[in-house]
C-alpha cells in the first residue's frame, strides 16, 4: 500500500479508476457496433422465397383519432392482401375506437377486463382468441401500437426476415412527430439510434436483437407453445427479449420502417420512463442468473442483454455519492483524511461524471442525426440542430428516474395519442 500511495493511488483514486474502467470495458462493444454500421451501412436480407400469412395485432385503449390510419396502412401494404388480416382489440374503450377500426377494415373485438389492464393482457386475450377461432391460419403475428403507421413495403421486408428463419424479428422505429417538442425529438433520436446502431449492428455480427414497444413479429409456433402471452411485467417487450436470449431464440432485425407518436411533455415522459425503468428492474432481477449462465457458456447475446437491462445509472449515482461524501468529509477534516490533491480529484470526478455523460450522448446524437438524416421528417429544421444539445439532458434525466423507480410503486398508465397523420403526411414533413 505504501507503494501505491507514492504513486498517488489512494483508495478514492483507485475507486474512480475502477469505475472508469468498468464503464469503458463494459460498453466498449457498442463503439464496435457503431464502427461496424458506419462501415457496412444497413443489413441486407435475402429475397423471400415465399409470401407468408400474417395477422397484425393491435391493443387499443381510446385510440379513435389514430387507429384508422394504422389499419389502412396495414391493409394497403405492397403485399398480397389475402395473406394479411388486422385484429384490433378495444380494451375498455369509452370512445369510438371500435367503429373507426371496423370502418378501416379491421377485425375488431372488445375486451373489458378492468382487473388485468395493460398491453400484455390484451395480447394474451388476442392470441388466445385467434388460436381458438382461426387455428393455424397465420404463420406469424406482427404487433403494432394504435398510434403507429407503417411504410408501404413494411411487411414485404419483414417477410424477408421471417422467410430467412427468424422466429422473432424487430424493425426500424421512426417517429411521426420529431419536431413537436424537445422531448419528442429526444425520443425519436434514441429510437433511431436503437434501430440503426444497436439492432442493425447486432444483426450484422450475428447476435440477437431486442424488441422494443411495437413493430415486431413473432412466429405462431412460439405463441402456440404458450397458447397466449406469458409476459406481464411493466415492460413485456424487454422481458420477452430477455426470455428469448435466455432460451437461445435469436431475434432478427429487418430495416422495415414504421412510425410512432412520442410524448410531448417532460411530465408525460417522466411517467412513461418511470414505468420502463421499473420494468427493467423487474426483468433484471428475474433473469440476471439466466443471462450470467449464458455468458458463462460464451453467449455474447447474453452479455449484450445483461448490459441492456442492468441499472448502470445506479453505478453512476453511487460514484457521484461516494465522491461527494469523500469531498465533504475530507474538506471538514482539514487534511487529516484527504489531501488537497484528492479533494481536487473528487471535485473533478463529480464534474466529469455528468460532463462525460453529456459529451457521450451529444456524440451519439450527432452520429445518429448525420447517419439517419434522410429518415428525420421535420418542418422545424432548427429542432434537428437544437436536439443535439437537449438530447443529452433528456438522457441524463434517467439518473433521478432510476433512483425513484427503485422505491416508487409504478403501475401501467395509458399514453394519450392524438396526432392523426398517414404515411404520406409524415413523408411530406419538411419536404417543402
Amino acid at each position: 500500500m505504501p507503494t501505491l500511495g507514492r504513486l498517488g493511488l489512494t483508495p478514492i483514486v483507485i475507486f474512480n479508476i475502477i469505475i472508469w474502467l468498468f464503464f469503458t470495458l463494459a460498453y466498449f462493444y457498442q463503439l464496435v457496433y457503431i464502427l461496424r454500421v458506419i462501415r457496412r451501412g444497413t443489413v441486407k436480407l435475402p429475397v423471400a422465397k415465399k409470401n407468408h400469412r400474417y395477422g397484425f395485432v393491435i391493443a387499443a385503449h381510446n385510440e379513435e383519432p389514430v387507429i384508422g390510419n394504422l389499419v389502412r396502412s396495414i391493409l394497403t401494404q405492397d403485399y398480397p392482401s389475402d395473406l394479411v388480416d388486422c385484429f384490433v382489440i378495444c380494451d375498455a374503450c369509452t370512445d369510438d375506437t371500435h367503429g373507426e377500426a371496423e370502418r378501416a377494415g379491421a377485425i375488431v373485438w372488445d375486451r373489458n377486463d378492468l382487473a388485468r389492464k395493460g398491453k400484455s393482457w390484451v395480447l394474451d386475450y388476442a392470441f388466445n382468441r385467434i388460436l381458438d377461432d382461426f387455428g393455424d391460419k397465420y404463420e406469424a403475428f406482427v404487433i403494432m401500437d394504435a398510434d403507429n403507421i407503417i411504410a408501404p413495403d413494411y411487411l414485404k421486408i419483414m417477410n424477408q426476415a421471417f422467410d430467412a428463419g427468424y422466429l422473432v424479428c424487430t424493425s426500424y422505429r421512426n417517429s411521426k412527430n420529431f419536431d413537436s417538442s424537445w422531448i419528442s425529438s429526444a425520443y425519436a433520436t434514441w429510437f433511431l439510434r436503437e434501430a440503426k446502431f444497436l439492432n442493425n449492428a447486432r444483426m450484422m455480427v450475428g447476435t440477437s436483437c431486442a424488441i422494443s414497444g411495437s413493430g415486431w413479429m413473432v412466429s405462431e409456433r412460439i405463441i402456440k407453445g404458450m397458447h397466449g402471452w406469458d409476459f406481464h411485467t411493466l415492460t413485456e417487450d424487454i422481458q420477452f427479449s430477455t426470455f428469448c436470449c435466455a432460451n437461445n431464440i435469436q431475434i432478427g432485425y429487418a430495416p422495415a420502417e414504421f412510425f410512432d407518436e412520442q410524448p410531448l411533455t417532460f411530465k408525460a415522459s417522466w411517467t412513461q420512463r418511470m414505468r420502463w425503468t421499473k420494468g427493467f428492474y423487474q426483468v433484471f432481477f428475474s433473469y440476471n442468473r439466466d443471462l450470467i449462465r449464458g455468458i458463462g457458456k460464451g453467449q455474447f447475446a447474453s452479455y449484450d442483454m445483461l448490459m441492456t437491462i442492468a441499472p448502470g445509472m445506479i453505478l453512476t449515482l453511487l460514484s457521484f455519492f461516494i465522491n461527494a461524501t469523500y469531498l465533504i468529509v475530507g474538506s471538514l477534516s482539514h487534511g487529516f483524511i484527504a489531501t488537497q490533491g484528492e479533494l481536487l480529484m473528487c471535485t473533478g470526478s463529480l464534474v466529469m461524471t455528468f460532463a462525460s455523460m453529456y459529451v457521450v450522448f451529444f456524440i451519439l446524437a450527432v452520429i445518429t442525426t448525420i447517419s439517419e438524416r434522410e429518415h428525420i421528417h421535420a418542418k422545424k429544421k432548427w429542432r434537428i440542430f437544437t436536439n443535439l444539445f437537449t438530447f443529452p439532458i433528456f438522457m441524463i434525466s434517467y439518473v433521478p428516474i432510476t433512483v425513484a423507480a427503485l422505491f416508487k410503486k409504478v403501475e401501467w398508465v395509458p399514453t394519450k395519442h392524438d396526432i392523426a397523420v398517414n404515411f404520406d403526411d409524415v413523408m411530406a414533413e419538411g419536404s417543402k
